[in-house]
This record gives structure tokens, C-alpha cells and sequence, in this order.
């Protein structure tokens, strides 16, 4: 049997996958690793030879809740896992000298919130190394209750941040259930047991007790800020912590941000603040993940409307009660 024909075919596709079919195609083999471990990526080094410490930027993106993200084309990370999953590699890397927290959150769930705020604080606690905050479009609520982790605050010139305080939505169908006629019985074992429940009216005592909860998340929330603004007294935390947001400028007069400045700004004062001479810039992300530069964002995972991604699941889930540090831009 003659062999030749499929070895000369067998060539000359190789010829046109490698080489291109026309004149100006052609195909770009790049081999991508599939160990999904976080990889890192220089995207700056300042001059000179051995330039060994490092300053790392961790992103802090989107809503924060404590579960994977959703949207149009699937399933994404868990920003909180994500999160830790990073400071854990930079915490290992006895060559990080500084992290530079880049926000750009409305903020998100209460208890997811206070993980990623702890882990940075045992970061610090563990290394010595400074934290740098950089606020971007919004860090907002939770955005900003992870900021007051850091020992400096950046904001950038068109930032809102702010929005200090709980919220807790809930929603009820009875008035439309009752007109369609269907009714809704639950058999509990207290009669607080269906609490805030979309099936029911909130009445008085429910709301009550909500009240007390979101009191107690408020209170720790003023501790956080009160914490990390050494400027700021508890009163003055207080007066400021109405829930409203706030411009850049109005940030910097009230004492939630240190400056005004870019990111170029925020790496600087990480380098000067670690001590180290000359460093280079790092980023974590999945091998498929290029990072260009500083300001290279993670992929997006849905469209987007009024801070929400637009899905199904996330609407559906809604109707559970969740108390949360969120700007929701009512």
C-alpha cells in the first residue's frame, strides 16, 4: 500500500495550519496549561539586574457573596475562595513585600465581607507587610469595609465609596397570591420559624427582629471602620456611616480615604513602604488568564444592570432574605 499520498496530505496540512492558508492568515499554536493552581504574571519590574521582591495587586471585583458567580455563559469563581486562594500564594512567597488591594465592589454579603476583611488583617499579622487600598469605580458598603483592612487608603479621583451600613431586603407575594387565589400554609415549629418569609406579609414583630440583627451587623461594621480610621472617633464613624455614599473628595474631607491618586500612586507607596528598593509587580490568575498590566481586569461573567448580573438564579434568590453590606443604588 502506498503511503505517500497521506503523508504528503498530512504535511501539507501542517504546512497551512502552522504557516497560514492565505497570504495573510495564519494559526498561533499556544500551549496552555491545564493545572488550574493560580499562576503568577509580572506586568511591571523596575530597572536592574536580580530584581527579586515583589509587590502583589489583588483584585476585589464585583458582588462579594460567599458562592460562585452567574451569569449568561456559566458558572465563575467564588470570589471569597478566589480571594484567600490568592493571599495564601502571596503569604508563601517570602519575596511579596506589599499587597496593593485594587476594589472596585458595591460591596455584598455580610458574612462574606468580614472573611475577606479577617483574611487581609491575618495577612498583616502574619507578615509585617503593608497593605495598600486602592479604590476604583466603586467600593462601596462591603467594597469599603474590606478597604479599612489596609493601612493606607487610595481613592481614585472619580471614586464613590461610603455607604456605610446593613440592609436587609425582603419581599412578600401575598398581596398578588391573594388575588389569583392561592394561599400558602407553613407548619413550624415557632412562630418566628418563617420569618421574613416571600409567602407572607413582614409583620411588626418580624420586622423587629430583623431590625435587631441588622443593628448588630451596623455596630460591627462601625467597629471595622473605627478600626482603620485612626483619625476618626466612633462618633465621628457614626455620623458618617448614615448609609450614604460619597465622591472621592468628600471621602478625603471626611477622613474614609488617605489621598487621591492612581494606581501608579498606590505601587509607589507599596514599594516605599515595604522598604525595597526595586520590586516587581505581580498578578495571580488561571494560567488562561493574561494580565497585560495594572490595569487588567478578570473576564466578565454576564451582562450587567443597576450592579446586578442579570440571571435567572441570582433574581429567584432575591426572595431569601439576606443581609448584606451593599450599595444597591436604589
Amino acid at each position: 500500500m502506498n503511503k505517500r499520498p497521506t503523508i504528503v496530505l498530512a504535511w501539507a496540512t501542517c504546512v497551512c495550519i502552522l504557516g497560514g492558508c492565505g497570504s495573510n492568515t495564519g494559526w498561533l499554536l499556544t500551549p496552555v496549561s491545564l493545572e488550574e493552581r493560580l499562576a503568577e504574571t509580572v506586568i511591571r519590574r523596575d530597572p536592574g539586574w536580580s530584581v527579586s521582591d515583589k509587590v502583589a495587586i489583588i483584585d476585589v471585583s464585583g458582588i462579594i457573596f460567599n458562592e460562585r458567580s452567574k451569569g449568561f455563559f456559566g458558572e465563575g469563581e467564588n470570589p471569597v475562595s478566589l480571594f484567600i486562594e490568592k493571599i495564601d500564594k502571596a503569604q508563601a512567597d517570602r519575596h511579596v513585600r506589599a499587597l496593593v488591594l485594587r476594589i472596585n465592589s458595591p460591596g455584598g454579603g455580610v458574612t462574606a465581607s468580614d472573611i475577606m476583611y479577617n483574611r487581609v488583617m491575618q495577612y498583616k499579622a502574619a507578615t509585617g507587610n503593608p497593605v495598600i487600598a486602592v479604590l476604583v469605580d466603586v467600593a462601596a458598603s462591603g467594597g469599603y469595609y474590606i478597604a479599612c483592612a489596609a493601612d493606607v487608603i487610595v481613592a481614585h479621583r472619580t471614586t464613590i465609596t461610603g455607604s456605610i451600613g446593613v440592609i436587609v431586603q425582603t419581599i412578600s407575594f401575598a398581596g398578588t397570591m391573594e388575588k389569583i387565589g392561592v394561599t400558602a400554609e407553613a407548619i413550624t415549629s415557632g412562630k418566628m420559624k418563617d420569618m421574613g418569609s416571600p409567602l407572607k406579609p413582614l409583620d411588626k414583630a418580624d420586622a423587629e427582629v430583623l431590625q435587631g440583627v441588622v443593628d448588630d451587623f451596623y455596630g460591627k461594621f462601625v467597629s471595622v471602620v473605627d478600626a482603620g480610621r485612626s483619625k476618626l472617633d466612633t462618633a465621628q464613624v457614626r455620623k458618617l456611616a448614615d448609609g450614604r455614599i460619597y465622591t472621592a473628595d468628600a471621602a478625603l474631607k471626611n477622613g474614609l480615604v488617605d489621598s487621591l491618586g492612581y494606581m501608579d500612586e498606590a505601587l509607589a507607596l507599596a514599594r516605599k513602604r515595604s522598604g525595597a528598593e526595586r520590586v516587581k509587580v505581580v498578578m495571580y490568575g488561571r494560567p488562561a488568564g493574561y494580565r497585560a498590566n495594572a490595569y487588567s481586569m478578570v473576564p466578565g461573567v454576564g451582562a450587567q444592570f443597576n450592579l446586578v448580573n442579570v440571571n435567572a438564579g441570582s433574581l429567584m434568590s432575591l426572595a431569601q432574605p439576606r443581609f448584606m453590606y451593599l450599595w444597591t443604588g436604589r
